[in-house]
């Protein structure tokens, strides 16, 4: 029972007296390497019983204080983000019941309501739905409520997706901006298979819905690694950042070095081009110093200027002005009496694409199906270290990527379609430049050449697509690759956790099936007769699968200074593979070592 005779212990007194302190924690934006926002969290008295939220809201729930103290903590949250200097977005947490008194209350004027005398600018305002009951409360007029606050420029975003009461039935209804995964999905993901496949899952529902995902409670490298790798772009836990009472203004230094390797790491067939092969220079303008006419006598000096990138005074991207949107509204009578002194923001697209100049064209791909197409007509903004680089358009992409598919064609296998030598070299050399350890494994079948001279290379061919068959279904699509070098030989690059445990059930699974390819005799008898290389008659077992696997350490590798290149790998992998051959194990596992 908490002493109602403490101050610091009675919530009544913390909240008249506005006692209660908002926390930020960053939310950081991985393609970028920089804070995308902030969310607000809330804390009491230091020394007293309700400091943490979980005892704030449960004597809340005891004194039924619950809206007055939720609206004290959004108060607190959104008047002290500016005063502090908070960069980028503000997540503001809301339940869905107390939306829907607000809406009761104010109807229409409910954004200004919400930031009345906060100086916060509606558009870095992401209001969080943290409670929800659809069997209770009116999902549809909550649905026109968030539709207000969208118009006034303010971005939804659905908490703690996958427990509790955000369910996919809220996602479908209200249709978020962003949707916020549950920490307890990407507990430890880069080593729980059934956690990334069913983060897997919900990736495939946001593409689909054109909606942004946040990763909450990442709280180890390994995990952001695998995070990032999965294509999620924005994401929230200790390893980013703790809540602190000043918003921090960057990225903790020590994820320096991992956050531009991120775009590399993510390319799992790779074709090597970047968004540096979009990059197209042109002038941008900036917020605080342009104004729409500016704006317009760019236009009309460049001719063939798609768009201008919104700058502000440390040369990052805040907006893009699309220009045949803005000749169109400028064309309009009394637009540019009414609007051409103003800040060059009034047409501006708020939520540009920025680009990486790291980043693969393979990964933005995903821009030419996006649900907003805007993204195809605006291009997008390349960024160099966050700041401003060039523009990049959709038709660009839309050329590149038809090239990197036709070239993906032209040096595939033509029995099995996989990558063949070229893509697994490259594949090779994107890995070594990046700071994970990976898997090479070099397959080939035993006792094929005989199978093949027996029953033919159309049986043959089917043994041969057998194994490509089922090497694609144990590796992870995502993080694996897979090439097949020719004949019976296939390369296998793996950054999965569990990678040994795929090799050997792949192993087993192809020694299986391949049973299957025998007639009935042979399936009877365990074998066939036929030729061997010298020309006598012999007996040979059926065709199982052998693979070398080598494992290889970029960062060990840069530290001892040397220089490794792809066939450097691929030729030691083989040479594992011999052993194999040679061997009685159905796989081998080296380090490799650059010969001294």
């Amino acid at each position: 029972m908490l002493d109602a005779e403490t101050p610091a212990a009675n919530l009544p007194w913390l909240i008249q007296r506005r006692l209660l302190q908002a926390r930020y924690q960053p939310v950081a934006d991985l393609s970028q390497g920089r804070i995308y926002g902030h969310e607000s969290l809330i804390r009491g008295p230091a020394d007293s019983p309700l400091h943490l939220p979980d005892a704030l809201f449960a004597e809340a729930r005891r004194l039924g204080l619950r809206d007055e103290l939720e609206w004290e903590c959004f108060r607190a949250g959104a008047l002290n983000y500016p005063r502090l200097g908070g960069q980028g977005k503000l997540f503001l947490n809301l339940s869905g019941a107390s939306i829907l008194e607000y809406w009761t209350r104010w109807g229409r004027d409910l954004p200004q309501r919400l930031l009345s005398d906060t100086g916060l600018a509606a558009g870095r305002v992401v209001i969080e739905l943290t409670e929800h009951r659809p069997e209770r409360e009116d999902t549809q007029t909550l649905r026109l409520a968030l539709d207000c606050l969208r118009e006034a420029g303010m971005k939804v975003a659905l908490d703690d997706y996958g427990v509790g009461h955000a369910s996919l039935q809220l996602w479908l209804e209200l249709r978020p901006d962003l949707v916020k995964i549950d920490r307890y999905f990407f507990r430890d993901i880069s080593r729980d298979e059934n956690r990334l496949a069913l983060v897997r899952g919900m990736l495939g529902v946001a593409q689909q819905l054109g909606t942004a995902v946040v990763a909450e409670g990442v709280e180890t490298q390994d995990d952001l690694l695998t995070i990032a790798d999965l294509g999620i772009r924005y994401a929230q836990g200790w390893c980013l950042g703790y809540p602190a009472g000043q918003p921090a203004p960057a990225l903790p230094p020590e994820l320096d070095a991992l956050l531009p390797a991120v775009p590399r790491a993510a390319q799992t067939h790779g074709s090597g081009r970047t968004a540096l092969h979009l990059r197209a220079e042109g002038p941008a303008v900036y917020l605080t110093r342009h104004s729409n006419d500016d704006v317009h006598r760019i236009f009309q000096e460049q001719r063939h200027q798609h768009a201008l990138a919104v700058l502000d005074e440390q040369d990052r991207p805040v907006g893009i002005i699309n220009r045949r949107d803005f000749l169109e509204h400028y064309s309009q009578r009394y637009t540019r009496d009414l609007f051409g002194r103003n800040r060059c923001d009034t047409f501006m697209n708020a939520e540009p694409v920025l680009v990486d100049i790291g980043t693969s064209i393979d990964q933005l791909s995903h821009v030419l199906t996006s649900a907003d197409q805007r993204y195809l007509t605006d291009g997008f903004i390349i960024t160099r270290h966050g700041r401003y680089d060039g523009l990049g358009t959709g038709e660009a992409l839309v050329r590149s990527v038809t090239e990197i598919r036709l070239e993906a064609a032209r040096y595939a296998n033509p029995l099995t379609s996989l990558p063949g030598n070229i893509p697994i070299s490259k594949r090779i050399a994107q890995l070594l430049e990046g700071p994970s350890e990976f898997i090479i494994g070099y397959a080939d079948l035993n006792n094929f050449k005989p199978f093949n001279d027996v029953y033919g290379y159309w049986r043959g061919d089917d043994m041969i697509l057998l194994c490509a068959e089922i090497i694609r279904r144990h590796c992870d699509a995502q993080r694996d690759f897979v090439g097949h070098v020719g004949g019976d030989d296939f390369v296998i690059a793996l950054r999965s956790p569990d990678w040994q445990e795929r090799l050997m059930q792949l192993i087993d699974a192809f020694n299986a099936r391949a049973m299957d390819l025998y007639d009935p005799q042979a399936r009877c008898a365990g074998g066939i007769r036929a030729e061997d290389r010298y020309g006598s008659l012999r007996f040979f077992p059926f065709v199982t699968l052998g693979i070398g696997a080598l494992r290889v350490e970029p960062a060990e590798l840069a530290r001892a200074g040397a220089r490794t290149r792809p066939e450097d790998i691929a030729s030691a992998a083989a040479h594992v593979k011999h052993k194999v051959k040679h061997g009685d194990l159905p796989m081998v596992l080296e380090t490799y070592r650059p010969a001294v």
